[in-house]
């Protein structure tokens, strides 16, 4: 013990002699080095980080004890059923791309279903956000703010980024702070990473982490190139491995949620699937790299353009097409009456055919017209994209934050594949159940992670 008492007293004394001596030498490195100035990302930051915002969102749910279902456990302990309400609160990163309008560039599963939505700018002031539309199939969303002095970031144009540029992510990790990390553009155009259905993800070794979402991706010109979104880690935390939504496609998104609150995608009007061996085989294919058409829908471009069941499509404008999880990528990353031109190949030969993605029509149905418990909710079948990919049930298309079924559980995009314990596949079902006019709605909703049901009183 005495001669740890000795080693702290050295210590202090070291350190006040140390206190003493005149303060000459600076902590930070000199700003020049033999006549060169030093690199350092600073001056460009200055003006990068007004314009990233934090986001706070309270979503209000309901929860119910299971035993109020239960008639003789209510009976008998006099419950009255009636479901609390509890607040979610979560954190997350924005952008401001108009300074004039207060537009912000976001995920939409940072804002997507919030009750309210809270922003704090860097200087400290907290602002109400409106939420101005979100798009799960991307993953983007807009808030709007009103606010003075806001300082925007100027948008790039991401698909001129290369593998190995530098860039830098800004956001809120953890709720730490403003937090800078800078890395490199790892890949391009990555997809099938889960979540949003139609990605092209920008992937990067810039540190992302949870809070992150929604925050900035910046060239070292301080221009927007992405908006982060998402990590891929087998702990939750960063291991060098993250994603942004490109610019490109995250402007598009923007300006249809700002002028209609809703995205439209273009469609072929087909349905297609992977080539697995027994299909090349059939088809006398000696790759099985596209995707086999196993529908085209009557009246559709694709049908206008000539084509057919059987075809195999390998190639949509010059770039290669691995799998049908690329082409329907491929047609929803795409503005509605784009011209594409397709490499399919039919008995053996090979064509190009071209044709216009035009907005699939999709059936919509008002929840409070099948049951006043279900309004603010609007369902609709699912796309020719999301058949496409083995998914069977319907859309709940949009969800009012403060119905009945948000306060359930249930959120916009959430695909409902069964109710109690029969199967949903479409609309028609839908009417049929509600007909019967069911005690309660038990929402069977298929999610990323499995299955999980939405009790709607």
């Amino acid at each position: 013990m005495r001669h740890r008492l000795l080693a702290g007293v050295t210590v202090l004394f070291a350190v006040a002699c140390v206190a003493a001596l005149p303060m000459r030498a600076q902590a930070s490195l000199p700003p020049v080095v033999n006549g060169q100035p030093l690199p350092s990302l600073a001056p460009m930051l200055q003006k990068v980080t007004p314009a990233v915002v934090n986001i706070s969102t309270k979503t209000r749910v309901r929860v119910s004890n299971p035993f109020f279902q239960d008639p003789v456990l209510r009976q008998l302990f006099g419950l009255n059923g009636s479901p609390r309400e509890q607040d979610e609160q979560s954190l997350g990163s924005g952008v401001i791309v108009d300074a004039a309008k207060g537009y912000i560039l976001t995920n939409n599963h940072v804002v997507g279903g919030a009750d309210d939505i809270t922003v704090t700018l860097q200087d400290g002031r907290n602002v109400k956000g409106t939420l101005v539309g979100t798009d799960p199939a991307t993953d983007v969303a807009v808030v709007k703010i009103n606010a003075d002095h806001l300082e925007a970031l100027p948008i790039a144009d991401s698909s001129a980024l290369r593998v190995g540029d530098f860039v830098v992510a800004v956001g809120d990790p953890f709720g730490l702070g403003q937090t800078v990390t800078s890395g490199i553009v790892s890949a391009l155009g990555r997809s099938g990473l889960g979540g949003a259905s139609f990605q092209n993800m920008i992937q990067t070794d810039a540190s992302i982490n949870p809070g992150n979402s929604g925050g900035a991706l910046v060239n070292l010109r301080g221009e927007l190139v992405g908006i982060n979104t998402m990590i891929l880690s087998p702990s939750g935390g960063n291991v060098g491995i993250g994603f942004a939504i490109p610019t490109d496609l995250a402007s598009t998104v923007m300006k249809q949620l700002i002028a209609s609150g809703k995205v439209s995608r273009g469609s072929l009007g087909i349905q297609s699937q992977d080539i697995t061996p027994n299909i090349a085989r059939i088809l006398g294919l000696k790759s099985s790299q596209g995707a086999v058409v196993t529908r085209v829908v009557p009246g559709s471009t694709a049908d206008r353009a000539g084509l057919e069941m059987g075809d195999v499509i390998t190639a949509l404008n010059g770039k290669s097409l691995d799998n049908a999880d690329q082409l329907n990528n491929a047609q929803g990353l795409l503005p509605v009456n784009s011209t594409v031109t397709l490499t399919v190949q039919r008995k053996g030969v090979t064509r190009q055919v071209t044709a216009q993605l035009t907005a699939q029509k999709i059936a919509t149905l008002d929840g409070a017209k099948l049951d006043p418990r279900l309004t603010g909710v609007t369902f609709s079948d699912l796309s020719d994209e999301q058949t496409s990919q083995g998914i069977s049930g319907i859309v709940a298309s949009s969800v009012a934050a403060n119905s009945r079924a948000a306060q359930a559980g249930l959120s916009s995009g959430d695909v409902i594949v069964g109710v109690g314990n029969r199967r949903v596949t479409s609309l028609r079902d839908m009417q049929g159940l509600a007909g019967a006019r069911p005690r309660q709605w038990v929402l069977l909703v298929a999610t990323d992670d499995g299955f999980n049901y939405v009790l709607v009183q």
